[in-house]
């Protein structure tokens, strides 16, 4: 389902030609994320630069079957989406053009960005492991230890199809090779306490439960719980550990919140101000804090409640390199039987 905000609905921009629509001075956003907070953040960017902001908002493949769908037409100048996964379905569809922003290059890791800037990393979350306090005195500390026969029965982790683990073995793929990714996957599956059901907050609720002693989650889920309130999960985010995965090792793998100039966009220097405006530092914060992500930008600081999770040293690989091998990863994931 589709959500449109502002009075003009984006599909009256239709038949404005790209030269009434930069007169307009308007960017039109097709965004996965769905935070009404987003709405102040717009606002802020409207007033400093007269710029009005129209947003489309839906789940990641609709936008991209309607953007498709509307071929040269298209209004969208942006393409933005709550994970790697998603934005790099969008560029291999064609539906990104590249975008040289010094500002950008400069302000943004090179990982946490597009080789050619087809899309632009702007808020990220870790890939963290969880585990039960009372129960578990050894957790695992890597990836790789959610594979050993020790944690046989204790692992919670949603399904296969999900684009985060899809991501993450994607990640294991491009540093390790696909022999050991597929023993990786193999190992979890033998340790898994119940077949992949729910989301990530789901896994977290199987630690406070009993379900398992181990769950796999995106940050945020937990960052959640402690600083609003999460139904079966608040107030009893003190039985939980938390583990920056690999810290001797590549890295703690992390996910982006991205965007890119759509192919056909046609207002491409108000999208590209628009992407340059959410890497300043206020921008960056607000972005990020709404859920409870990290900053992209160095030396912005990090909410709070993100914060108190605890610094780490995350994977420096290109994150490209993710959409690169999601095919495989979940080619790997049907070998083994990982639901």
């Amino acid at each position: 389902m589709f959500k449109t905000t502002r009075v003009a609905c984006l599909t009256a921009l239709m038949g404005l030609t790209p030269a009434m629509a930069a007169w307009a001075q308007e960017v039109n956003i097709y965004s996965s994320r769905h935070y009404d907070t987003d709405d102040a953040l717009y606002e802020a960017f409207t007033e400093a630069t007269g710029i009005e902001v129209n947003r489309l908002e839906g789940e990641a493949d609709e936008l991209i079957a309607r953007i498709q769908a509307e071929g040269d037409n298209s209004p969208a100048d942006i393409i933005l989406t709550v994970d790697i996964g998603r934005i790099w379905r969008a560029d291999s569809a064609g539906l990104l053009q590249p975008v040289e922003s010094e500002v950008l290059n400069e302000r943004i890791p090179e990982n946490l960005r597009h080789p050619e800037g087809h899309w632009f990393g702007l808020s990220q979350r870790a890939r963290l492991i969880f585990y039960a306090k009372d129960r578990l005195d050894n957790p695992p500390m890597t990836y790789a230890d959610l594979a050993d026969p020790e944690y046989d029965d204790k692992i919670c982790i949603r399904s296969s199809t999900n684009i985060y683990n899809l991501s993450l073995l994607a990640s294991i793929v491009a540093n390790q090779g696909e022999e050991k990714a597929q023993e990786w996957a193999a190992g979890v599956v033998e340790n898994m306490a119940r077949d992949p059901e729910g989301g990530d907050t789901d896994q977290l609720r199987g630690i406070v439960s009993g379900a398992c002693d181990i769950a796999v989650a995106n940050s945020y889920y937990f960052a959640r719980a402690l600083g609003s309130d999460v139904e079966g999960l608040t107030g009893s985010t003190d039985q939980i550990g938390v583990v920056f995965p690999d810290q001797d090792g590549n890295g703690t793998h992390v996910n982006v919140a991205a965007a890119g100039v759509a192919v056909n966009a046609p207002n491409r220097d108000n999208a590209i101000a628009f992407l340059e405006w959410l890497t300043t530092p206020a921008a960056q914060s607000h972005f990020a804090d709404q859920n409870n992500e990290f900053p992209v930008v160095e030396g912005v600081e990090t909410g709070e409640v993100a914060a108190s999770l605890g610094e780490f040293r995350a994977d420096s690989l290109n994150l490209n390199a993710l959409g690169e091998n999601q095919a495989k990863a979940q080619e790997i994931f049907n070998a083994v039987g990982f639901q």
